[in-house]
């Protein structure tokens, strides 16, 4: 699933590297070359064991992406339309393990804090859309959708190079940080993290 044109070649190590750190997905490898956390891993281990996220807030300010992607109707949307309560948008693939592992505790986030966010779970798979709606009825998410995003539109706004990638916005649509690669949502840092700007709403 390459995407070679979200970095240079002379930066693939070094994204690699980043990725192998974070709990990530290389976005430049194919898929059988990703990080091996898996759900089987959270599932005997608890989901914070792969999922240690580099927190960055160098476009703390910065205005959300005016791109487009696909609702879950199949109808195009933009973050524009979520602006009047803090928005988290992660981007995610059905082939990267970290994502996937992920999932579970951003539906939980998302119940929990459904009054006072919007919790975006954006697909960035290329090839595999339509294994998208089959992942979301065998998880039995109750409360993240699956959005999709066919041409990478977000990914290349956000130049991580690495997923997932979460990042934070808050009401009026300012980038608050994101989180660069896999996170346990369910967790105390997650929790402190997001708690100042929920709570101005």
């Amino acid at each position: 699933m390459p995407i070679a044109h979200l970095s240079s070649r002379r930066l693939w190590p070094v994204v690699a590297l980043a990725a192998l750190a974070t709990g990530a997905c290389d976005r430049q490898s194919p898929a059988g070359e990703q990080p091996a956390g898996t759900e089987k891993t959270a599932e005997k281990q608890g989901p914070s064991v792969p999922l240690s996220g580099t927190l960055d807030i160098s476009q703390r300010g910065k205005a959300a992406p005016d791109v487009t992607f696909t609702d879950p109707a199949g109808k195009t949307t933009s973050l524009a339309a979520f602006k009047g309560k803090p928005v988290l948008v992660n981007l995610w693939a059905t082939w990267c393990g970290p994502c996937v592992v992920e999932m579970p505790t951003l539906d939980a986030l998302a119940a929990r804090e459904k009054d006072r966010l919007v919790v975006l779970t954006v697909s960035q798979d290329m090839q595999n859309l339509d294994k998208i709606k089959p992942f979301f009825d065998q998880k039995g998410f109750k409360t993240i959708q699956p959005f999709t995003d066919k041409e990478n539109n977000l990914g290349f706004s956000y130049m991580t190079g690495v997923m997932p990638t979460t990042v934070l916005y808050d009401a009026q649509g300012k980038e608050v940080w994101r989180m660069i690669g896999g996170m346990d949502w369910n967790g105390s840092r997650a929790s402190a993290l997001m708690e100042e700007t929920l709570a101005k709403g």
